[in-house]
């Protein structure tokens, strides 16, 4: 192949990456736009809720006696 034509071809698929990326670098802004502050919050909200629901389960205390252990 030609220098001339694969510099051509180059600079072609080049600029369809760099639009392509363009594209996706405004999809994920849009994204992050519409679902705002208050999805975040709320997500993290949930997680540490559910973080200290499991230390509680977790936590071992004394069994009383005659108690049947199921583990």
């Amino acid at each position: 192949m030609h220098s001339d034509n694969h510099h051509l071809l180059h600079a072609c698929r080049a600029a369809a990456f760099r639009h392509e990326a363009a594209e996706f670098a405004l999809a994920r802004t849009a994204s992050r736009r519409r679902t705002g502050w208050m999805t975040t919050e709320l997500r993290r909200r949930a997680g540490w809720t559910m973080i200290e629901l499991g230390m509680r389960l977790a936590q071992t205390g004394p069994t009383p006696v005659g108690a049947a252990r199921t583990a």
